[in-house]
């Protein structure tokens, strides 16, 4: 249908007359009807594959389509030029062409109007695709923001819960009876917590800073708790503040490993927190699932996962292996929030 439009339209600009329409059925105008379909169809079929492999590799941009651009020209001009080239010289008696102009001035004519045709081609492809995946990147950061803030709240309810509450409650009032120092840190930890949390419930993002200071409590929280039943080290050699990682990441990392596996004083739990170069932070600890009927949903690693593609192409790794499981995350520069925010609007 696209190619019987622009063959016609462009019929009827060449034809002066109007009596002269009928030779559309003529020797000539077949010839030129088919090789504008050929054309058509080759520089379509050939752009469309170029397309979809750089799709393929990630997204399209200014530099890849000028490239395909480049391309399909490249394949189109030469295949326009030969073949008019032998039909209006060496097999112009043959095919029963018959020009009003010079063959020469025909044969540049349309070889000029075969890469007009194909160079519209191309870029109304280009343009389709182009705003295709505008839509869908525009869909796909709705989604990721959904999902993202319907994450955060939930990691954020999880920690305002009765239960760890209730918990750190009786932790409280046992230590009341046995260290009052140690209970009155243990509740200023716990209100900094409560505070850190409250704080921060509307922020995507904190610092690596902050969240290491909120994490300090809660491990001396857990460790008031357990005793010395788990032990928690960290390495960090990068310096925290220019770092930012989704709010209470950590904590809830630290939380699965305690909630997973079993440990008591003499088999304590090894917990490490460091850093892979400036780029990551890998937190590990060592394996000894617990004997459970409750079935592991993984609920809290995928819920990071989606909070991290929000913001980055970089992976959240996971993996066992030697007794150990170990979680790494990327580290984000401190701009990423502006970044993604002028990605959006």
């Amino acid at each position: 249908m696209v190619v019987n439009v622009v063959f016609f339209t462009i019929k009827v600009t060449m034809e002066h007359e109007e009596g002269e329409l009928h030779t559309f059925f003529t020797s000539t105008s077949q010839f030129y009807y088919w090789t504008t379909f050929l054309f058509f169809m080759i520089t379509w079929e050939f752009n469309d594959r170029l397309i979809y492999k750089e799709l393929r590799k990630g997204e399209l941009n200014l530099r890849n389509s000028i490239g395909i651009y480049l391309k399909t020209m490249a394949l189109l001009l030469p295949l326009s030029a030969l073949i008019y080239y032998l039909a209006l010289f060496p097999l112009r008696e043959v095919l029963d062409i018959h020009c009003e102009q010079p063959y020469l001035v025909e044969f540049w004519g349309d070889f000029f109007r075969a890469g007009l045709i194909g160079s519209t081609v191309v870029f109304i492809n280009l343009f389709y695709f182009s705003m295709k995946q505008k839509e869908e990147m525009q869909e796909q950061m709705e989604n990721l923001k959904r999902e993202m803030i319907a994450s955060k709240y939930s990691s954020l309810r999880s920690q305002i819960s009765p239960h760890f509450l209730f918990n750190s409650l009786n932790t409280l009032t046992s230590l009341m009876y046995e260290d009052r120092d140690l209970a009155s840190d243990f509740v200023t930890r716990l209100a900094s917590s409560y505070r850190y949390i409250l704080d921060n419930k509307e922020e995507d993002l904190v610092s690596l800073q902050k969240e290491l200071n909120f994490l300090d409590a809660y491990i001396f929280m857990m460790e008031v708790r357990h005793k010395d039943a788990i032990s928690v080290k960290m390495d960090i050699k990068v310096a925290p503040e220019l770092y930012r990682i989704p709010t209470l990441t950590l904590q809830m990392l630290i939380e699965n490993a305690l909630k997973h596996n079993w440990y008591s004083k003499e088999k304590p739990l090894q917990i490490s927190l460091s850093t892979i170069g400036n780029s990551a932070l890998a937190i590990k600890n060592t394996l000894r699932k617990r004997d459970t009927k409750e079935e592991n949903t993984k609920l809290g690693l995928e819920n990071i996962k989606k909070r991290y593609s929000y913001y980055t192409n970089k992976e959240v790794l996971i993996r066992e292996e030697d007794g150990h499981f170990e979680v790494i995350i990327p580290l984000l520069d401190k701009k990423i929030t502006e970044m993604n925010l002028k990605a959006i609007s």
